[in-house]
Order: C-alpha cells, then structure tokens, then sequence
C-alpha cells in the first residue's frame, strides 16, 4: 500500500487592505503628535470647568494660553538661607524661558530647612523630613493644579532628593536645575568656607586664635549667594542628579552668581 505524504494545512491568502481602513491608518498617524498639555487640558477645555478657567482668565491667561501646556516652577525659596535665597530669581528666568518657549510657566514655592544653620540643635531633628515635605508639597500642586511638567529649583542638601522624589511620583515630564555653589570668602589672604566657620571654634577654644579672629572667619566664610562650597550634601547630590541624567549638563559645577546659571535656567 503506496504511504501519502502528509499535506500542509492550507494559509489564508491576504487580500488587498480595504481603501477605508488605509485611510484611518493614515489619518491616525497625520494626527499622533504627542499632546503637551494632556494634563491641564482637564481643566482648561471642559465647558463644565468654568470656574477652573474663570481663574486662569483672573491671573492673566489669555484664550491662546488656555491651549499651551502648563509648567509647574518650583523652588525651595526662601530667604534665610545662602542656600536658597537666590532661588526666586533663578525660577522667574526659568518662568520667562518657559513662556519663551510657547508654554505657560507658573511658580510656587515649598519649605526648606538650613542645616548649617541647625546644626548641633534641634533643629536638625526637621532636616531629613523636610525632605519628605518637599516631595509632597510638590507633587500636591503639581497634581492639584493639572500641570503638564515640573522645573524645580532646589538649593541646599535635602532639597535635591525633595524634588526627584517628587518627580518620580508625578512620573511627568521634569527636569532638576541646582541653585548652583557658593564662592568661596576670602580676607588677609585666607581663604573660607562653611566648614572655615565650623573650625574656627576648635581653634579659639584651643587658644590658636582669638575671639576677633574667629570672628572674622565667620563674617567671611559665606561671601554671598549658594550651597556650601564643598563636595559636601547639596553638591554632591547635585553631581549625582546631574549623572542620572536629572539636569542640564554642567548643572552641578556652575556656581550660584555666575551668569552661566540664568543661562541655564531660560535653557531648561
């Protein structure tokens, strides 16, 4: 008895693609740009968000502008810091290169704790939570306001972990720029930084210098504006956002008073 060879099973031949559905292919790839403001469009196209609207009108916002994607400017400002009390001029040139950009920047602040300041105190007992609340402030009024990215502006220590962790949680576009390092004091000769102010106190109490000269290493360790000039905390962690890829290249090296930092900010 003559054995059959087994026979293939047979495949549907593919016909000619129906003229409509190449024209919805088509259609749908003319329209599939990205949509920048997907988050504030929640809140800027609904007809029954008026009153969202009617307050985005009240700060300024024209019919134009309720269209452009909104950026959250955030900054750990506040003024009892060297750290950190540049940082609102760092976030309204960060806001005017947003806008210049054809988008709409809006800047809101969040706390910040000195740890040179309080350090040896109690108040060191606030430093590493005001990480945790730097991160929540954040995502709190990126979420609450519908934001479509985030710049932050951090200055000292535990405010570069603050604003990545917030970034993390919001998962938008965002990018980190570092208030940038303090220059370092100089009088008779001497140079001086934090660490300078740190010392001297070794060295009165040793007899190695007098009260005046302590002194004076105290009014010119901190010559202006900027983290404390060292690969301590704030630098450190700018270094290693910078590496992750978190800020602008050179981000991390660009003192606080050079004109290279505006730069950077209208850039981001």
């Amino acid at each position: 008895m003559q054995s059959m060879a087994p026979t293939s099973p047979s495949l549907p031949v593919a016909g000619p693609v129906p003229r409509r559905r190449l024209q919805r292919v088509r259609a749908a790839a003319v329209s599939d740009e990205p949509k920048l403001n997907k988050y504030s469009a929640r809140i800027t196209e609904p007809k029954s968000q008026g009153a969202s609207q009617a307050v985005l009108y009240g700060v300024g916002l024209t019919d134009a502008d309720l269209r452009k994607p909104q950026v959250g400017v955030s900054s750990v400002w506040y003024e009892g810091n060297t750290c950190n009390m540049h940082l609102l001029r760092l976030a309204e040139a960060v806001r005017d290169g947003v806008r210049e950009a054809g988008m709409v920047g809006f800047r809101f602040n969040t706390v910040g704790v000195s740890d040179a300041i309080s350090m040896g105190t109690r108040g060191m007992c606030y430093s590493l939570q005001s990480r945790d609340l730097i991160a929540d402030s954040i995502e709190t009024v990126m979420g609450a306001q519908h934001y479509d990215a985030n710049i932050s502006i951090p200055g000292c220590d535990k405010n570069m972990p603050g604003t990545i962790m917030a970034m993390g949680r919001l998962n938008r576009p965002s990018i980190m720029i570092y208030g940038g390092t303090i220059k370092p004091g100089h009088f008779q000769g001497n140079s001086y930084d934090i660490v300078s102010a740190f010392q001297c106190y070794g060295e009165y109490v040793s007899g190695s210098i007098t009260d005046e000269q302590r002194k004076n290493v105290l009014r010119n360790s901190c010559p202006g504006a900027g983290a404390c000039g060292g690969m301590y905390t704030a630098n450190t962690m700018a270094s290693a956002i910078e590496t992750l890829g978190m800020s602008l290249p050179y981000s991390s090296s660009t003192p606080a008073e050079d004109p290279l930092k505006l730069e950077e900010c209208l850039d981001s």
